[in-house]
């Protein structure tokens, strides 16, 4: 804990202190914005203006960061949503579709967030550009998605990518090849803030650059930047103006967040004539989702409220699936004319995530960021939508990788769709091991990838090889000691199976 925090947290439990506790605030406030002013200084013509703006974001989430107490929602007052707030997907189809779809989805814009990288599965550069389904990357399965799209209803939906300073290069060099395709694309960067010492409390950076010492001095805030960093740009103006009337938000890591037309013509023709300027979509909660951030009612209004937020005597509670049966997918449909009109009131009101990071060096600092879910409560007229779990299939590791890489799914115009040959809707749980972290390790593991039809469940451990034409089938464990190896064979079929470090191979 900083020795600020150890002061204000003093001051707080001593009556009549509160005077005491402002002035450490406004010291530490003044500081920051006399190291904000140097960085500033450092930064050449043609940046300024940029800077100014990323830099004033960043004191005005910092004034906030240093207001705020602890958990930010207040357990008492979290109910249950409203039955009509969460409309079932299935209701919402059943409205079937106008004959002039067309010029519904000439309204849309798709916006992908693609600001992370590929480091979690050891790859340097955007996430995005990891190859995912027969040399197919992330970003050349949406623009197919939407190429699709707008070939079968003559439209012109765009794709608009939001990226970060860690992205945006090497990004727009891949963007050159997509010239021919019938997608326009725009791109624009969120901010750049600062990373803070922990103790101080102090901007790490010295100077605007981020390279050499001041690589790990800055970090893109979090997806919730989407806002400000959108309006910007001047990108939501062009658009608006383009006769744009919504934006449909999705993490590029998520394949299962495709265009849904039943969606988008709920929100352009309510049942009720009234329109939802935000649409969540949330889908139920499996054992594996229990972290992810649910809707509740609060205050009269739809929220989300992720665990970070929870007081730590409710995280359990948070996490069971009978109270809180589903979670955010982080698939957003959202109105541009209120992101406007909010982002020029500056009322968009969102949760601050403290995240702590420790840098190379062994330096501890913190990172403040936001999370565009959370911006729910600011717009009028909200509604989760409970759509099917196959909306929510994200790549986060190399396990997921071999899920959407497999026979499981059929790939058809940029979209992956689960195998009709599949009994379970479900999908298998995979737990690979840490020789398989790094995507190119995981792909030396694999001669080709195995028939996973009929597997429910499977955990490889230690050094593994898998042969061409492997089948798993079932429950399939396979763990080889250390210094053991174990190698598949070809053709092998694996059904209930553990295999464990000396090859043998016993019935599950």
């Amino acid at each position: 804990m900083s020795r600020f925090v150890q002061d204000l947290s003093k001051a707080m439990s001593q009556d009549g202190a509160s005077q005491f506790q402002e002035v450490i605030r406004q010291e530490l406030e003044l500081s920051v914005k006399k190291e904000l002013e140097k960085i500033l200084n450092t930064a050449p013509s043609h940046e300024l203006e940029h800077t100014k703006k990323d830099l004033d974001g960043f004191r005005k989430l910092f004034h906030r960061f240093l207001q705020e107490k602890g958990p930010s929602v207040d357990w008492g007052k979290i109910q249950r949503p409203p039955e009509d707030s969460i409309q079932p997907y299935e209701k919402i189809k059943a409205r079937g579709l106008p004959d002039n779809i067309s010029s519904v989805l000439n309204k849309l814009v798709v916006v992908k967030l693609n600001g992370g990288l590929g480091t979690s599965m050891g790859c340097k550069g955007p996430k995005s550009l990891i190859g995912v389904r027969n040399e197919n990357t992330f970003l050349d399965l949406t623009v197919q998605q939407i190429e699709h799209l707008n070939k079968t209803y003559n439209t012109d939906v765009p794709l608009v990518l939001m990226n970060s300073f860690n992205t945006d290069e090497d990004t727009k060099k891949i963007l050159q090849k997509y010239s021919h395709c019938r997608v326009k694309i725009y791109t624009f960067n969120q901010s750049r803030y600062p990373r803070i010492n922990k103790e101080s409390l102090l901007p790490v950076a010295k100077d605007v650059s981020y390279s050499g010492e001041n690589t790990e001095a800055w970090y893109p805030p979090g997806h919730g930047d989407i806002y400000a960093s959108f309006y910007n740009s001047g990108l939501l103006d062009t658009l608006i103006e383009e006769g744009k009337e919504y934006i449909f938000v999705s993490n590029i890591d998520n394949l299962g967040a495709t265009v849904d037309l039943y969606i988008l013509n709920h929100l352009m023709n309510p049942p009720n004539g009234k329109r939802c300027e935000f649409v969540m979509e949330v889908t139920n909660k499996t054992r594996a989702d229990v972290k992810g951030g649910t809707l509740t009612q609060y205050e009269g209004k739809l929220r989300l409220v992720e665990i970070a937020q929870v007081p730590k005597a409710h995280v359990d509670e948070f996490k069971s699936v009978s109270k809180f049966k589903i979670f955010n997918t982080n698939n957003l449909w959202i109105s541009l004319a209120a992101v406007k009109r909010l982002q020029e009131q500056n009322s968009i009101d969102m949760e601050i995530i403290v995240n702590p990071k420790t840098l190379d060096g062994g330096l501890n600092v913190i990172q403040l960021e936001t999370a565009v879910g959370a911006a729910i409560k600011s717009f009028e007229n909200s509604l989760g939508i409970n759509v099917p779990r196959s909306r929510f299939l994200p790549v986060k590791t190399t396990s997921d990788l071999l899920l959407v890489m497999s026979n499981l799914y059929s790939l058809n115009a940029g979209s992956l769709t689960m195998s009709e040959k599949r009994e379970f809707p479900t999908v298998p749980l995979v737990k690979l091991g840490s020789s398989f972290t790094k995507v190119q390790d995981y792909l030396r593991r694999f001669e080709s990838i195995p028939d996973m039809l009929e597997l429910d469940h499977l955990t490889v451990s230690g050094d593994v090889t898998f042969g061409k034409n492997v089948s798993l089938k079932g429950t399939v464990i396979i763990i080889a000691n250390h210094g053991d190896r174990i190698d598949i064979p070809p053709g092998a079929v694996l059904e209930n199976k553990i295999v464990s470090g000396n090859l043998r191979i016993l019935d599950h």
